[in-house]
């Protein structure tokens, strides 16, 4: 790995704490409670487990960068996305003995400026 492609992934993942850290904030401030954040198994890796009431509530983060083109935030979640998502979170009820609750996915969509401060955000409960 050269020099660019080490900075390219230190920003990505700069870029994906910031956004993940702003679905939090969001979460708790809608009166959520956050279980888990970056939960990872074999199958993959759950961004953020919260719970809404009595509702076991897995949240996929997703983030664009102000002055790209490349679609929505929301509009990457497509469905080998979708179906990992599912899969982990099958892995996560299991380990966590929590089969038998009501469970919801959403997205929570951020639009981050250059300097990563937050431009917008869409929560969308139930998206997939």
């Amino acid at each position: 790995m050269n020099g660019r492609e080490g900075r390219a992934k230190d920003n990505r993942r700069q870029k994906g704490a910031a956004a993940e850290q702003a679905a939090a904030d969001l979460l708790l401030s809608k009166g959520y409670r956050i279980r888990d954040r970056n939960w990872r198994c074999r199958s993959g890796e759950l961004d953020v487990i919260a719970e809404d009431g009595g509702v076991i509530v897995f949240v996929e983060v997703r983030s664009r960068t102000t002055g790209t083109s490349f679609g929505t935030a929301a509009e990457s979640v497509n469905f080998r996305k979708i179906r990992q998502v599912r899969s982990t979170a099958e892995v996560y009820l299991h380990a966590q003995r929590l089969e038998d609750r009501e469970i919801r996915f959403d997205v929570v969509a951020v639009k981050l400026g250059r300097d990563l401060s937050i431009a917008a955000m869409d929560h969308i409960q139930g998206a997939f």
